[in-house]
């Protein structure tokens, strides 16, 4: 990309809506509410023949750097460091407020060239706004609707005045591959290649994790503690992040997409609509991941809330990995170690031998051994078993334990074989699939599971009867 843009300004002026509509699709959660957006974002951007990364930035507030708003406008500075140029974003309806004034001298202080956008100009009463926006002294203000796409070409020309033509239209790189794109993007629906169509590990593809777990168990941290830097907004607060964020990062040279996630409370307890969007987000990180994370506070682990998330993980097929966080806080560590390995075979049997960690985000220990659980199990995710071994260890299992009788009559296995992988799902070909009992059917999958070293994944059993060729004939006379 030529350039990087940074979109700054006070809270709710629309940030995130101008931060959208430049990246053309709905990656960046937004509300009424003030101070929805409190990480940076960056993502590649597009207007109209221009091209460039934008970064969307939590609303800057005049506060103390130990809160929390301070911590969101110290993401905020470290933005506009980053950038080429700045959009300084004004609310054309409501007017200037000191805060304004504040930051553009801010803004002026960084040297950076700047573009003033005035926007929801569409309003009624804007036009007062759009006159108090002069008195910033960052130039002519730029009348424009995020919300509609007002006023682009504006924008667009102004860019290219600020940054002049050579820098603006400078050399774009090549655009991503299919493969490339973040994990965002996909979180909205969009077309891309199905990741189960796969057969064989390929390592040389971006894999995507995301982070997960209730909220306060540190999953922020964690993240900053992998990548080595305060990428992501933390502090004692619970709840703090809300957008699934991306954070692009290389481990011992495999290309690896981290999605930070809004932490997961009880529905039941989810009253707010903004808290409701950052768990649905984070629910879409889960559904296009392909390994998930599970961060646990050791000191508090196992509740509810948190098998649900595994239990949800499961039934999307994703891989999970737990990491045992804030175990630096741990004063027996062997003792309770012992008692979370055994909890974790008897609250999760549907992915036996899930690998699970013991972390300190705080300290760093575990991180390494975390990440080899991860590429680990995404093999095992991946991996695929002939159906010449398949058959040769049906033929033991039926010989050992054959399916029972049903209403006097014994149930007929013919053979298995491997439809699929990520998850790896296997077709059982049987008489009267519907009277298999459900018993039988994990006992295959456990053996399974043990007989071809599938620890810790789900593993999907289907029953198929065999069409009988005969049926439907009208018969000799």
């Amino acid at each position: 990309m030529g350039f990087k843009v940074a979109i700054i300004g006070r809270p709710n002026v629309g940030k995130s809506t101008l931060f959208n509509r430049l990246v053309g699709k709905k990656l960046a959660l937004v509300d009424d509410t003030p101070g929805v957006t409190r990480d940076r974002r960056v993502h590649a951007a597009k207007l109209y023949d221009l091209h460039f990364d934008v970064i969307d930035t939590a609303g800057f507030e005049d506060t103390a750097a130990s809160t929390l708003p301070g911590r969101m406008r110290q993401q905020t500075e470290i933005a506009i460091r980053e950038a080429d140029l700045i959009f300084f974003t004004v609310d054309a309806k409501s007017g200037l407020l000191p805060d304004d004034r504040t930051f553009a001298e801010v803004v002026r202080k960084s040297g950076k060239p700047v573009v003033l956008v005035a926007n929801k100009a569409e309003a009624r009463g804007a036009q007062g706004g759009m006159l108090e926006a002069w008195e910033l002294g960052l130039g002519e203000p730029i009348p424009i609707s995020a919300e509609h796409g007002q006023g682009m070409p504006d924008l667009r020309d102004a860019v290219v005045e600020a940054l002049g033509e050579e820098r603006a239209f400078g050399e774009d790189e090549e655009e991503e591959d299919g493969d490339e794109v973040a994990a965002s993007e996909v979180l909205i629906g969009e077309d891309i290649a199905d990741p189960d169509a796969e057969a064989s590990y390929d390592d040389t593809k971006p894999l995507r994790i995301a982070v997960v777990g209730r909220p306060n168990a540190g999953k922020s941290t964690l993240i900053n503690a992998l990548i080595g830097e305060e990428r992501l907004l933390t502090g004692p607060e619970a709840g703090i992040t809300r957008d699934s964020i991306s954070v692009d990062w290389d481990w011992r040279g495999r290309r690896i997409k981290l999605f930070d996630t809004a932490g997961m409370r009880r529905k039941s307890k989810v009253q707010e609509k903004l808290e409701k969007l950052s768990v649905q987000d984070g629910l879409r990180a889960i559904r296009f991941a392909e390994i998930v994370i599970i961060v646990l506070d050791a000191t508090i682990p196992f509740e509810k809330q948190d098998l649900q998330i595994a239990d949800l993980i499961t039934r999307e097929g994703r891989a999970p990995v737990i990491a045992f966080n804030k175990w630096d806080l741990i004063d027996n560590p062997q003792e309770l170690l012992a008692e979370l390995r055994e909890k974790t075979e008897r609250l999760l049997p549907q992915v036996r031998g899930i690998q699970a960690v013991t972390v300190s985000a705080e300290t760093g220990r575990g991180l390494d051994k975390l990440m080899e659980s991860v590429i680990k199990t995404h093999k095992v995710w991946n991996s695929r078993v002939s159906t010449g071994k398949l058959n040769r260890w049906l033929e033991g299992i039926l010989a050992h334990h054959p399916p029972p009788a049903v209403a006097g009559r014994r149930l007929k296995i013919k053979y298995v074989t491997q439809a699929k992988t990520r998850p790896p799902g296997f077709v059982v070909s049987c008489s009267r699939p519907d009277a298999m009992p459900q018993s039988y059917v994990r006992y295959l999958t456990n053996s399974l599971r043990e007989a071809f070293d599938m620890p810790g994944v789900p593993i999907r059993m289907a029953l198929r009867t065999s069409d009988n060729p005969f049926a439907g004939r009208a018969k000799k006379r």
